[in-house]
């Protein structure tokens, strides 16, 4: 059978199968060596928004990611039917709030987590909840209500007796730094400095990490002329050295994370861990959304999820395992703006991956180079196993 004819085939069949076999075919088909092998489970989160109309029900996303053996889980809200589905399986969950401004009534934020999280403990694992997103940087009445709501919050955790089990923190695009090159100079902003500070003081007395969303795509895409590619995609290059500290810098991802390192420093507190609640690469783009490809998504997502399963710490912290939560699960056809916006998914809504990374049951497949000149394919003894699964299920 002709390549192209094989494809048209395996896409009719799939389009007549229910969502639960293409969930299972998407397993398979991403599988590049024995999926029976049993490994530990992937060492880094998946961020699920909803932001579309096309999404699988929550009870089928659970069995996905616990095929995947993805173990955390971050929200932008606190869906129940979502901590329901997920009950009992052991998965981590991050959920979001940004309402600030009722928030910083204690009584709304004892009552919101009175109906949002306490009811859901312990069968659903809740370990955090995000107070605001991106916050700084935005409207003044934002970020003065920032701080009072993730404090109303903790003491809402601390008098349900959950602090044991629940955190609370805020995530902040690394945009909050004035300078992050070379990483030692990061400093934050100086008109964002009078927020920061009592942040960084309040996650250091509730034992709460600094979480940042990075977007090294975002870099490249604003200047592809002097970004390399390879430094961003986490390809060979020869990277970047950081004269204050003779520390060498082969992406930069990781640059931008000790470079929060170094303006937390700044600020006197090296008390306190840095933590990625987004991060991502989408596959498609508009004309001028330079980079966004599948082939450069694949790259920097796979070559990423490979470092964190090696363990690897930053130059500045190599004993501090790299903590990264991906942007996203699903493609979400919703959401507003450039098109890049709706195509970080790793999966297409129907449950089949929109590129392989790699995952062999529980673990990603070592053997597996990604690289951004590579082209996605459909090889034939994954056409084969769709086409066996379509028949028998």
């Amino acid at each position: 059978m002709a390549p192209a004819e094989l494809r048209r085939t395996v896409a009719m069949l799939s389009s007549q199968l229910p969502l639960r076999v293409l969930l299972l075919l998407s397993l398979l088909s991403v599988s590049a060596v024995d999926v029976a092998s049993a490994a530990a489970p992937l060492k880094f989160g998946i961020n699920y928004g909803q932001i579309a109309n096309n999404l699988p029900r929550p009870s089928q996303v659970s069995g996905l990611l616990q095929s995947l053996n993805v173990n955390r889980v971050k929200l932008y809200d606190a869906d129940p039917a979502v901590l329901t589905a997920f009950a009992g399986t052991g998965v981590e969950f991050i959920l979001g709030n940004e309402d600030l401004q009722n928030l910083t009534d204690a009584r709304s934020a004892r009552a919101w987590v009175s109906q949002h999280v306490q009811p859901f403990l312990p069968d659903t694992r809740i370990t955090c909840i995000i107070v605001g997103n991106e916050v700084l940087g935005k409207d003044t009445a934002a970020m003065q209500n920032l701080l009072p709501a993730m404090q109303a919050v903790y003491q809402a955790v601390s008098d349900l007796g959950l602090s044991g089990q629940v955190n609370v923190s805020t995530a902040h695009s690394v945009n909050i730094l004035a300078s992050s090159y070379p990483p030692s100079s990061g400093v934050f902003r100086e008109e964002l400095a009078q927020y920061i500070q009592p942040i960084l003081n309040f996650l250091a007395e509730a034992r709460s990490p600094f979480l940042i969303n990075a977007y090294p795509f975002f870099a490249y895409k604003g200047s592809p002329g002097t970004v390399s590619l390879p430094y961003v995609l986490f390809e060979p290059n020869p990277g970047v050295v950081d004269p204050n500290t003779n520390l060498t810098y082969d992406n930069m991802l990781y640059a931008q994370i000790d470079a929060v390192y170094a303006a937390m420093k700044a600020m006197g507190h090296t008390d306190l861990t840095v933590r990625v609640s987004e991060t991502g690469w989408p596959s498609k783009g508009d004309e001028d959304e330079v980079g966004a490809s599948v082939a450069n998504a694949a790259a920097y997502n796979g070559n990423l999820m490979k470092r964190i399963a090696m363990g690897q710490g930053t130059p500045l912290k190599p004993d501090v395992p790299v903590d990264v939560f991906v942007f996203a699960l699903f493609n979400e056809d919703m959401k507003p703006g450039p098109a890049s916006e709706r195509n970080y998914g790793l999966f297409y809504p129907n449950g089949t991956p929109v590129y392989n990374l790699g995952f062999n049951g529980a673990s990603l497949d070592p053997s597996l180079t990604y690289s951004s000149s590579s082209k996605p394919t459909i090889t034939f003894l994954m056409a084969v196993v769709v086409l066996l699964a379509g028949f028998f299920l």
